[in-house]
C-alpha cells in the first residue's frame, strides 16, 4: 500500500473521531496511519510489514493513551491528615444530599446510606468523590 492510501485511512479515521464516534480505538489508529504514511512515503516496505508497523503502533499507543488517561482520572485533592473526616453542615435529607465542611472548604456530598439521618454538626467519612460531589457515610461518632 502506498503512503497516500495510508494518509487517506489516517485523515478518515481522524474525521471519525473527529464527528464523535463512540470507539476508543480510532484516534490511536489515525495516528499510527499517518505515521505509516510518513514512513512509507521514506521507505519501500512490504504490505504485510506496513500492516504488522501498523497494528503495533495502534496498539502500542491505545495502550500509552489508556496509561495517560487513567493517571488524569486520579484524584486530584492533594491529600491531607484530615481528609478522610469531614463535618456536615447542612443535614442531609431523605434524598441522601447534603453539605460539608471538608478541608477546610464547603463541597455538596451524597450520603452513600441515605437511610441513615446525618444532622448538622456530626462527623462523617469521606469515600470518594463523584465529579463535585463527595461521597459520604456517616461516623458512628457524634461531636
Amino acid at each position: 500500500m502506498g503512503p497516500l492510501l495510508w494518509l487517506l485511512i489516517g485523515l478518515a479515521l481522524l474525521a471519525s473521531e473527529w464527528l464523535g464516534s463512540g470507539f476508543d480505538g480510532l484516534l490511536p489508529a489515525a495516528i499510527a496511519a499517518l505515521l505509516l504514511s510518513a514512513l512509507a512515503a521514506v521507505l519501500p516496505l512490504p504490505l504485510v510489514l506496513q500492516l504488522l508497523l501498523f497494528a503495533l503502533l495502534s496498539g502500542g499507543l491505545l495502550v500509552a493513551i489508556r496509561r495517560w488517561s487513567a493517571q488524569q482520572r486520579e484524584r486530584s485533592i492533594p491529600p491531607s491528615p484530615s481528609a478522610e473526616r469531614a463535618v456536615v453542615i447542612t443535614a442531609f435529607g431523605g434524598d441522601g444530599a447534603g453539605r460539608v465542611r471538608w478541608q477546610g472548604q464547603s463541597w455538596a456530598a451524597e450520603n452513600l446510606e441515605p437511610h441513615q439521618p446525618l444532622p448538622a454538626g456530626c462527623e462523617v467519612v469521606v469515600m470518594g468523590r463523584a465529579g463535585t460531589r463527595l461521597q459520604v457515610l456517616g461516623s458512628r461518632v457524634e461531636p
